[in-house]
């Protein structure tokens, strides 16, 4: 009863104010705000009724697109989606780009989309491999592109190198190139790289270019100065392994050193196999001490160079692809315990891609009667080259044998593992005074056929 009273009260009570007031209150409370309302009503409107037509986005995309641009006039947005339709995108991945990057519709076409998707087009992006690119950074084609590619060209890359990073790192467009680049690439001409090795590594690993220079490679460096004694090693270490350059080298590094040295590794192979390849030691602890205990198991002795090369081939696959590979050399007739002497003989058998793998054994055991057992003495010859060795020393051997010039049971692995010079001396020119045609079959213009068996 008291808040009906009240509220009863309160409607009696009659407002004073002028007619001036009230003619105020009309125009310039309410018209206005009223015709400006219905203004942005309507782009609103317009906004999410584009994305959703001309763009294919759904209409919570689209509202939610909307927050981030307003389209008053569709002439740049028409022009935007036009051009990406002309270099190959798909509606699919207009809508996709688009819904990471709404604001693109409001970039300038002609100006900047234009001669930005032309110089990608000139380094081989066009249609999926330009969509790949802007799905990882889709700012990339309002930044200053021309910039970053000429930059990246006066410093000694080729445009194949400047393709790769930009398909590992597109991301790199939108860095300011004076302020974020350039420092670091000078930086590192400071430490002796050359802008062939330079442009070789960093096109290999762009992710180094996006780490700070002073909270990151700069500390990273000064610590492998001090673990490695020498600049020259602190390059070796680099080009052998980039991702160094992106780890705590104190809280990685340092602690796999010190379990090395503890399970009886000379400091002199620790070095090594740093220079080798680093990467083998950005591990946990958990996982080295497992690698060495495998390694260990397996008899090799910690005090030779084979124990660090066993544990550099364990650390960079997965325990998976491991598997995989050891499934690849069984499937040609190999037992494990064979590979696994094979793998202590030369551990970087295991290094060796299983494409690779499969290839060679097949070529070895099917092609040229090898025994699988032969292989697992000499698996020096699973890290050949297939067409560029062991196809053109099988073409001479072939030659020799067809002219009867040589015996046909000589040992093929020791033929393959002689060294150019060897093979070149003992069998080439032994025999080219006879044999003319030699010297092409050599050169790989005479195509092996057949067996040598």
């Amino acid at each position: 009863m008291i808040i009906r009273s009240v509220c009863q009260n309160l409607v009696r009570i009659k407002p004073r104010a002028s007619p001036i007031s009230y003619g105020s209150l009309l125009s310039t409370s309410s018209r206005r705000p009223n015709a400006e309302l219905d203004k942005t009503t309507h782009i609103k409107s317009l906004t999410i009724s584009y994305l959703q037509k001309s763009c294919g986005l759904s209409l919570e995309s689209a509202i939610s697109a909307s927050e981030k641009l307003s389209i008053d006039s569709t002439d740049k947005p028409d022009s935007v989606l036009n051009l990406l339709r002309t270099v190959g995108l798909t509606q699919p991945q207009i809508k996709n780009l688009i819904t990471k990057r709404p604001s693109l519709l409001l970039a300038d076409s002609d100006h900047t989309l234009k001669p930005n998707v032309q110089l990608f087009e000139s380094l081989g992006f066009t249609g999926t491999s330009l969509d790949k690119i802007l799905n990882k950074e889709p700012r990339v084609l309002e930044g200053a592109v021309n910039t970053t590619v000429e930059f990246f060209r006066n410093n000694g890359f080729n445009d194949t190198q400047i393709k790769k990073m930009t398909m590992k790192r597109s991301s790199l467009y939108v860095f300011n190139v004076e302020k974020c680049l350039k420092p670091k690439l000078e930086y590192f001409k400071s430490l002796g790289f050359s802008e062939l090795e330079m442009a070789k590594f960093l096109s290999a690993e762009p992710y180094i270019l996006e780490r700070s220079l002073e909270k990151q490679i700069i500390p990273c460096i000064q610590t492998l100065r001090r673990i490695l004694d020498n600049d020259d090693n602190v390059l070796k270490a680099i080009k052998a392994g980039c991702p160094i350059l992106e780890c705590n080298v104190e809280k990685v590094l340092e602690p796999s050193i010190s379990i090395l040295v503890n399970q009886g590794v000379p400091k002199s192979l620790v070095l090594k196999l740093i220079l080798i390849q680093p990467r083998a030691l950005l591990l946990s602890s958990d996982r080295l001490n497992e690698i060495i205990g495998k390694v260990k198991k397996l008899g090799f002795d910690p005090t030779n160079l084979l124990f660090v090369l066993a544990i550099r081939s364990m650390a960079v696959m997965s325990k998976e692809y491991w598997e995989k590979k050891l499934e690849a050399y069984m499937s040609f007739g190999l037992t494990k315990d064979e590979v696994y002497s094979a793998f202590k003989r030369q551990p970087m058998c295991m290094i060796v891609s299983e494409q690779k793998i499969r290839k060679l054994m097949d070529f070895y055991v099917n092609k040229l009667s090898l025994e699988p057992l032969i292989i697992s003495k000499n698996p020096n010859i699973l890290l050949l080259s297939l067409e560029k060795r062991i196809l053109p020393r099988c073409s001479v051997l072939q030659l020799l044998m067809s002219k009867e010039l040589i015996k046909r049971d000589l040992s093929l692995p020791h033929m393959f593992k002689m060294t150019e010079k060897q093979f070149v001396e003992k069998v080439v020119k032994k025999f080219e005074d006879k044999l003319p045609e030699i010297v092409k079959a050599y050169q790989g213009k005479i195509e092996f056929t057949g067996s040598l068996k």
